[in-house]
């Protein structure tokens, strides 16, 4: 009788991972030409070393495995106690503690400012794009903290108390008495339901009392960081709309009313809680001259806009890694993706927008801190510029992200490829701090109220004046629509992505190596390119462009 035991088949021995790339960890993130040139050229080459070490940390398994479980265990809010008290906390997975540490150790919230060396700021941009590209969620705290410090400077006294638990290296969890811990985070409250950009709108109020103090009382709409230590919030007071300080907790240790509704079910950034808060007789203390709110915060929301900027051209940059990650050591039809001709037609073009967006968000940095030391020219290039490259570099994010995506191919679309959650997080920066349309009005309002702000963009984009001619061409025609007529503000998207290519342009012209440059020209400003990414013309320098790829 035969026997019916079971027999060991071929095919159960078959199944070999074959031609797959193997993870790309235990690297080093800030091992990108792009990023350590423009580190050097704006003034921080002291901190290379650092750069380095942060960059190994970000490339580490350890890390990664952090940021996946940080948006894998969202954050949860407490509205109560166990005994029914009012305690409005929010938990967050261990993961989002360890990389806040690592942010706020390595100076990337507010430290920067109490930094007296030139280039601190360009320090503290190429930290924060090289250690967010691993998980940005956390970022929106740690710039909320940066952006605060130059606002509450309106009021020295202030300042003088919270500046220097801002600016501190100690990240400190947990809700207590501002003048218990030794470090700081802080957040904004800006926009309400009605209104949204539109904060003029806002009905939040705010009430004078015989001690110095205010009373707030009102509903905001996205209150991202909730745990945050400190909010910069706005609310119209008699003389009209005004900013003021809200801590969480009262310097007597009693919790300040700060109701958490819900926390927002968002597309992206889910490791960061964002929250609909409801004040109840808050306290609060001016900040700035009251009715002055906007032009209070405005300097809170330059800040922000700039570490927009700085997160979109990361997470290009990261998507970027990963597809070229994966020509390298996939094969195709007999050859490496990366040596099939259309495929690195398609790197090409990512590297080039991934350079252009770097390279800008770093001559920003370099401007605060030429800025800061008193160069009232940078200051007014930042007026334009800012918003600018807000407006472009925020807007190129997703279709670069989608087109590394692709690279990938289905593995691309697995969530364990990471690339989901780089391409979820895409929109977001064009969102936050204003959308493309509030960026691009105020480009029209930094013409129209402050033309030194165009004399400084003039002089940035003119020093490169006869090196390439469809660069001198595209300044040519973009000088004419810069001109306010009255159909300006129907113009202005057209004209602002003008303005940030122009500026791209007269960057890389002068300081990437002629490949990059001459590809860029050809494809951005001359009109020869299609109209997705891969579409560089024949002639170009591929192999001189592709040797910008991030290791």
């Amino acid at each position: 009788m035969p026997s019916t035991a079971p027999r060991s088949h071929p095919a159960a021995v078959t199944h070999q991972v074959t031609n797959q790339p193997p993870p790309l960890t235990g690297h080093d993130v800030a091992d990108d030409p792009v990023l350590l040139e423009g580190v050097r050229r704006e003034g921080a080459e002291w901190y290379l070393a650092d750069l380095h070490r942060v960059g190994r940390l970000a490339g580490s398994e350890e890390t990664q495995r952090w940021a996946d479980e940080a948006n894998r265990h969202e954050p949860e809010l407490r509205t109560h106690d166990r005994y029914g008290n009012r305690i409005d906390e929010v938990d967050f997975h261990p993961s989002y503690h360890a990389l806040m540490d690592v942010a706020v150790r390595e100076g990337l919230a507010g430290s920067a400012w109490a930094d007296e060396r030139v280039g601190a700021h360009v320090a503290r941009a190429a930290g924060f794009m090289t250690w967010s590209s691993t998980e940005p969620g956390h970022g929106c705290p740690v710039s909320m903290t940066y952006a605060a410090v130059p606002a509450l400077r309106h009021s020295p006294e202030l300042a003088k108390t919270y500046e220097p638990l801002l600016t501190s290296r100690v990240y400190e969890p947990g809700l207590r008495a501002p003048g218990e811990k030794q470090g700081l985070l802080a957040g904004m409250g800006m926009t309400e339901k009605q209104g949204g950009t539109d904060v003029r709108a806002n009905t939040t109020t705010a009430a004078e009392q015989p001690d110095g103090s205010w009373r707030l009382r009102g509903h905001k709409w996205f209150t991202s960081a909730p745990m945050n230590d400190l909010f910069l919030v706005l609310a119209q007071a008699p003389g009209g709309l005004s900013c003021f300080l809200v801590p969480r907790v009262l310097p007597d240790g009693s919790r300040n009313t700060f109701r958490i509704q819900r926390l927002k079910d968002k597309l992206g950034n889910r490791s960061n809680a964002s929250s609909e808060p409801e004040f109840d007789d808050t306290v609060g203390w001016l900040v700035g001259a009251e009715g002055k709110g906007v032009r209070t915060i405005i300097e809170m929301v330059t800040m922000t806009r700039l570490d927009c900027v700085l997160g979109s051209a990361a997470g290009t940059r990261a998507a970027l890694a990963q597809a070229a990650h994966h020509a390298r050591h996939r094969e195709v039809f007999g050859a490496k993706l990366v040596d099939q001709p259309l495929m690195r037609n398609v790197l090409a073009d990512l590297a080039l927008e991934s350079e252009a967006a770097t390279t800008l968000g770093l001559r920003l940095a370099g401007a605060i801190d030429r800025a800061q030391h008193g160069d009232s020219s940078e200051r007014a290039f930042l007026r334009l510029a800012t918003a600018v490259a807000k407006y472009w570099v925020c807007k190129r994010q997703p279709a670069a992200v989608a087109e590394a995506l692709e690279c990938l191919g289905g593995n691309g679309y697995d969530e364990a490829s990471g690339m989901p959650r780089l391409y979820r997080e895409a929109p977001l920066n064009g969102i936050w701090e204003g959308s493309g349309n509030v960026n691009a009005l105020d480009m029209l309002r930094a013409l129209a109220r402050e033309p030194e702000s165009l004399a400084a963009f003039r002089a940035e984009v003119e020093a490169a004046s006869g090196a390439d001619r469809r660069l001198d061409a595209a300044w040519r025609e973009l000088r004419d629509e810069l001109v306010l007529t009255e159909d300006a503000p129907l113009r202005a998207r057209r004209v602002i992505e003008r303005a940030a290519l122009v500026l791209q342009g007269s960057l890389l012209v002068r300081h990437a190596p002629h490949a990059v440059s001459d590809a860029f020209c050809a494809s951005r400003l001359a009109g020869d390119r299609g109209l997705a990414f891969g579409t560089l013309a024949p002639g170009t320098d591929f192999d001189g462009v592709l040797r910008r790829l991030p290791a």
